[in-house]
């Protein structure tokens, strides 16, 4: 059986050196990685793939030098990074997808690094696979490479590679990422789809308002004086017309109010206090408030299962999912199951105190808990919840259809009653006279 040499690390980063028997070199990476090893080049030993096994600790030496020269007699435009794109949900999907697909195949983690980075289009995302290719080749692990761009990676991204690297399953976590953040992305996709038709219809419904009460309903003001003579007009006309004077006379006073208003609005978003008291209204809200709470317990009970099955300790994954659940009460929940769990109790009784899980939520935890299966059973409460936002999305879009067209119409019609009512008015008026 023919031997291979191999270059690997451990999972602090230190370099090993030594050769093992297998038939292939899949099968020679896989008795590395059995080893708790990362192997960074393999080869035949003896042949041109031992040799160029051999000279990879060289090359990893000076390849920060090698890269030093060509900076200096290559000239390479870099966009600055102000410039750059941002690294959105679904490129880093796809790179996690790909990456997954490369270690699972056998090639090693660096080379798999640098095959991505080459096809890679997006520049920012680029730039990072270089930095990370360059900190794992100088003796860094993945999760410390990681770690280094913050903006594209996550805690719970960091977290469950380092995880993978500890355990020696790092292709298995890649592929849970990968899972989770495709059914993250589907679930996300799902409720900006039934959030669409009801901003356009709001923006419509803004638009033509301020469009009469601008361009159209001044003209009808002029005709009303001329013909009334002082008159009184309807109560709803009167209001309509001193509505529009106040935006037409004081337009830029209305514009800043506004600003003012968004401005204050997002400062108050920011704040403890007030993320909470959005994020309470929120999930109370009708019509919305139901889609919402489930994307919220959906997305928490992945997150938290997908940890605990990549072997992240409890209380860490517990924090993890208490920074990136997105919702300020199912946060302060979590901060409670931490706290509870610290001091060694359970996990239920903090989650039916606080009021946001519903009793299957906390009883499948219960379950979980009990038979040592709570990842299992959070991943089934995800998929139970996932296929509820789906009922809740399709039901959601088939009443909020008809109740937008009713308030465009009722907006627009109001207006036009207001403007003809006087109308009728001058019509009696005329008819009487003649």
């Amino acid at each position: 059986m023919p031997k291979f040499a191999y270059i690997a690390k451990d999972s602090t980063g230190k370099e090993s050196r030594g050769t093992v028997e297998a038939a292939t070199q899949a099968q020679a990476v896989a008795a590395v990685r059995g080893m708790g090893l990362f192997p960074t080049a393999i080869g035949e030993a003896g042949g041109g793939s031992g040799t160029a096994a051999k000279k990879a600790a060289p090359r990893a030496a000076a390849g920060g030098a090698k890269k030093k020269s060509l900076g200096k007699t290559n000239i390479e435009f870099k966009m600055p990074k102000f410039l750059r794109p941002r690294v959105k949900q679904k490129d880093l999907t796809v790179l996690t997808r790909q990456l997954a697909t490369l270690v699972d195949a056998g090639l090693p983690l660096l080379r798999g690094l640098n095959v991505l980075k080459r096809q890679t289009a997006h520049p920012t995302l680029r730039d990072a696979l270089g930095g990370m290719g360059e900190a794992v080749e100088s003796g860094s692990t993945f999760s410390e490479s990681l770690a280094n761009y913050p903006k594209i990676f996550d805690n719970l991204y960091i977290n469950m590679v380092r995880a993978g690297e500890a355990g020696g399953v790092l292709e298995v976590v890649l592929n849970r990422l990968a899972e989770f953040a495709e059914k993250a992305e589907k679930i996300k996709n799902k409720v900006k789809g039934a959030m669409v038709y009801p901003v356009v219809v709001l923006i419509a419904a803004v638009g033509i308002t301020g469009f009469l009460l601008v361009a159209v309903i001044p003209k009808f003001s002029d005709i009303f004086n001329d013909l009334l003579a002082g008159q009184p007009l309807p109560a709803i006309t009167q209001f309509v017309m001193d509505a529009s004077n106040l935006v037409v006379a004081n337009w830029i006073v209305v514009l800043i109010g506004i600003a003012v208003f968004v401005t204050l609005f997002k400062v108050f978003a920011k704040t403890k206090n007030g993320s909470y008291i959005l994020d309470v209204a929120k999930i109370n809200m009708p019509l919305f408030g139901g889609l919402i709470r489930k994307t919220a317990i959906s997305r928490m009970t992945r997150t938290l299962g997908t940890l605990l099955s990549s072997g992240v300790p409890v209380l860490q994954a517990l924090t993890i999912v208490r920074d990136t659940t997105g919702n300020a009460v199912i946060s302060r929940a979590i901060q409670s199951v931490h706290d509870s769990v610290k001091e060694g109790e359970s996990m239920t009784t903090p989650l039916s105190a606080c009021k946001v899980f519903p009793p299957m939520v906390i009883s499948m935890v219960e379950v979980g808990e009990e038979t040592g299966a709570l990842p299992d059973m959070l991943g089934r409460v995800a998929e139970t919840y996932d296929d509820e936002v789906d009922n809740a999305v399709a039901g959601l879009t088939s009443v909020i259809e008809p109740l937008m067209i009713i308030v465009l119409a009722v907006v627009v019609g109001t207006i036009v009653i207001a403007m003809f009512m006087p109308m009728i008015q001058i019509i009696n008026t005329l008819g009487s006279s003649s």
